[in-house]
């Protein structure tokens, strides 16, 4: 019996532990981190823009024809459509508008990401062909969060913070009226799945299907041994000639080359 407090009290500490712990390992996932930066940027959108001028739809999942494209932020007003992208992120940021993949740089690890350019290109075929409306009434806006510095040339709509406020503000010329504002809300609403733990589920499934193909396709036409791209050749000489080969493209440093009939990373 006297020894129940003292069992208490070790109950207590290694349950706030394990709390704690739990805690931690949850504020250091993507998703939180994804979620924090989103409500971030709702704050700025609702102090800095008035809600009078600019309606705002969040977390909007859009069905696709292979699946369904999930859109940060919509902000629609008398002076076009705003489609935001958000990336929380900390380290330098490598880019360009071109690039198929963006680098952040954290001391001396490099992780690569989506260009979030082509991301959010996406969001806004998605919504114009819903929405039916003319191309230039649609604006990417990209917006990263956090302790992150940009170390190339942007485009002006690749912001930082409250910066995208100055550029939303910056297109006051108006493209759409009244009543036109006021359908695409409604069609937006309409047309949005609606928002549920389900949708959200199935959602991240489509993206994990999209990021296997992509890393399979990458898998195939990489040289198993410097890690270049392969290209497909035609052999010229010998007994193998006019027969097609996967060969590098860092030839003739790298002579790596696959027989045609095998996969790609199988060294012959």
């Amino acid at each position: 019996m006297i020894l129940t407090p003292v069992f208490d009290q070790i109950y207590t500490v290694i349950w706030s532990f394990l709390s704690f712990s739990i805690a931690l390992s949850i504020l250091k996932t993507p998703w939180f981190k994804g979620i924090l930066g989103e409500f971030q940027v709702n704050l700025l959108l609702k102090i800095f823009l008035p809600k009078a001028s600019y309606h705002l739809i969040k977390n909007a999942t859009l069905p696709t024809a292979d699946g369904t494209t999930q859109v940060d932020h919509i902000l629609v007003s008398k002076y076009g459509v705003f489609v935001i992208e958000t990336k929380n992120m900390k380290g330098w940021i490598f880019g360009s508008p071109n690039q198929k993949q963006w680098t952040q740089k954290i001391f001396k690890q490099s992780r690569y990401f989506q260009n979030p350019i082509h991301q959010n290109y996406k969001h806004i075929k998605t919504l114009e062909s819903c929405l039916a409306i003319k191309a230039e009434c649609f604006y990417s806006v990209i917006v990263f969060i956090g302790n992150s510095t940009f170390k190339t040339q942007m485009p002006d709509y690749v912001t930082h913070g409250i910066a995208c406020i100055q550029y939303i503000k910056s297109k006051n010329t108006e493209v759409l009226t009244q009543k036109e504002t006021a359908a695409i809300i409604e069609k937006i609403e309409a047309g949005r799945l609606q928002r549920s733990l389900k949708t959200n589920r199935q959602h991240v499934v489509h993206v994990k299907e999209i990021i296997n193909k992509k890393e399979n396709k990458k898998q195939i036409n990489t040289c198993a041994k410097c890690n270049s791209e392969m290209v497909m050749r035609v052999a010229k000489k010998g007994s193998f000639a006019g027969n097609k080969f996967w060969g590098c493209s860092s030839y003739p440093k790298c002579r790596n080359i696959v027989n045609i009939s095998y996969p790609v990373n199988e060294v012959r």
